[in-house]
């Protein structure tokens, strides 16, 4: 089940980062300008902000395979029509409108499946795999999109993702399952709240509303960062294809921190130490990103801000998803994410708007970044672990539901 979800996440994301690493042969193609381009990747997040509460209630009141069957043909039919879109780019970019629409459907579903599919001390683990499928497509999408469109053309390479958003979304919607034969948790812990209930028992809790503030920074660092990555760099002389490199080891190094931290936290049944922890080192590597004049350097801050800004992603999803119970698994995950979209928006808009007129340098907003970094540091000192995580006798887990009902 994990794995027919990660193959339809991992290709809804590489439709999403498609136009990224060609972004001036598309304008050219399409004879459009670079920033007609930039806002095929920009329609997802405002996409996901409309659609993703309606998306969470879809899941939450018909189910996984439901919801994230919506999201998966979704992908599917729109990721093919990309490919019949030849040079209309009205086209193109409402089929990219489609698979945005697809998108909360496929990711407000993490934390839900590792609830129904797995037990308390595998989740953090699991939703770490989930959020993985997300960094696998964007990284494939940055490295094999210049190399099909140079090999089949820009509308060849569509047709060839098209199919494979087919086979992805049928494979998912004849292969997923409801639920397990055998419920993975103790009685009384399967049934969740709406979202529209849950809204009520979430926004209740003081952890999860400085979980919300810590979300909407570093998710919003991390979408303008990999966004203007070229920019960040170029002013201090840095060529197009080190800042391309520099891009993929971040992504990299996100792959490999959300396979190690979220095994750890889930073995040490801890969550608020990672997610500090994390904070910690991403904000170093932001520092390196944004003031580092070697490349190796810059290349090592890349690394370090991948690897600790999205192995914190799974922990807060997890954690989040906790200290909320009953609510909805698919509310408190879809709320966390439209944080980071909402962000994101203002965070791209404003590296733009705040660099500097004379060389183009962001060393200014970056730094804006970096105190924001610090202060989700310190917000992160007002959490208080999860009491579901830090219980390991199951009979006390069972009297500290009868307590919660």
């Amino acid at each position: 089940m994990l794995t027919v979800y990660m193959f339809i996440v991992a290709m809804n994301q590489l439709l999403w980062i498609t136009f990224a690493p060609i972004t001036s042969e598309a304008a050219h193609f399409y004879e459009v300008s670079e920033l007609w381009i930039g806002i095929l990747s920009m329609s997802f997040m405002v996409v996901f902000i409309l659609f993703s509460i309606p998306a969470s209630w879809i899941i939450d009141r018909y189910g996984i395979r439901i919801g994230v069957g919506i999201g998966a043909l979704l992908t599917g039919i729109f990721g093919m029509t990309r490919g019949f879109a030849g040079t209309s780019f009205d086209l193109l970019l409402i089929s990219q409108l489609g698979i945005g629409v697809g998108q909360p459907f496929l990711l407000n579903a993490i934390t839900k499946l590792s609830a129904r599919w797995f037990p308390i001390n595998e989740r953090a683990t699991a939703s770490g795999l989930g959020t993985l499928s997300m960094y696998i497509g964007i990284l494939a999408g940055m490295i094999l999109t210049p190399f099909l469109s140079i090999s089949s053309g820009i509308g060849g390479m569509l047709i060839i993702y098209g199919i494979i958003s087919v086979i992805a979304a049928l494979i998912f919607i004849m292969m997923a399952r409801e639920a397990p034969p055998t419920a993975p948790c103790l009685p009384g812990q399967e049934e969740r709240a709406l979202v529209l209930d849950g809204f009520k028992i979430i926004f209740r809790s003081r952890n999860f509303r400085w979980l919300m503030l810590i979300f909407f920074i570093g998710l919003g660092v991390f979408n303008s960062v990999t966004t203007w990555i070229e920019g960040i760099l170029n002013p201090r002389h840095f060529t197009v294809t080190q800042a391309g490199i520099t891009g993929g080891v971040m992504i990299a190094g996100g792959i490999a921190g959300a396979m190690l931290i979220p095994i750890l936290s889930d073995h040490y049944r801890k969550r608020v130490p990672f997610i500090q922890i994390a904070l910690v080192g991403a904000t170093l590597g932001l520092i390196g990103i944004a003031y580092a004049t070697n490349y190796y350097t810059i290349l090592f801050s890349g690394g370090v801000l991948g690897f600790f800004l999205l192995s914190s992603g799974p922990i807060g999803f997890q954690y989040g998803a906790e200290i909320t119970y009953p609510a909805s698994e698919g509310s408190s995950n879809g709320l966390l994410l439209m944080m980071g979209q909402i962000s994101g928006i203002a965070f791209i808009f404003g590296l733009d708007i705040f660099k500097s007129n004379v060389d183009g340098s962001m060393g200014n907003p970056l730094l804006v970044l970096i105190g924001l970094m610090i202060v989700s540091l310190i917000v992160s000192t007002r959490l208080k672990e999860s009491a579901i995580i830090e219980v390991r006798n199951e009979e006390v887990i069972d009297d500290l539901i009868l307590l919660k009902d």
